[in-house]
């Protein structure tokens, strides 16, 4: 039974969470009346989540030697 708490598992998570932004945000910019404010709580989230994989990247990325 795979862990459902991995570090692999929450990349795959944070990376459909962030795909899955990118169409809301897509869609709404094409909307008329645009919702600002709904519109840059997204894209915050949206850095928060590239954020949040770019740390997972680099804890599951094997060590170079020196």
């Amino acid at each position: 039974m795979p862990n459902l708490h991995s570090p692999e598992r929450q990349l795959i998570e944070l990376r459909i969470e962030h795909a899955d932004l990118n169409a809301t945000i897509d869609r709404l910019g094409d909307a008329a009346p645009l919702d600002q404010l709904l519109l840059q709580r997204l894209k915050k989230r949206r850095l928060a989540l590239r954020d949040a994989i770019a740390r997972l990247e680099r804890v599951l990325e094997p060590k170079e030697p020196a």
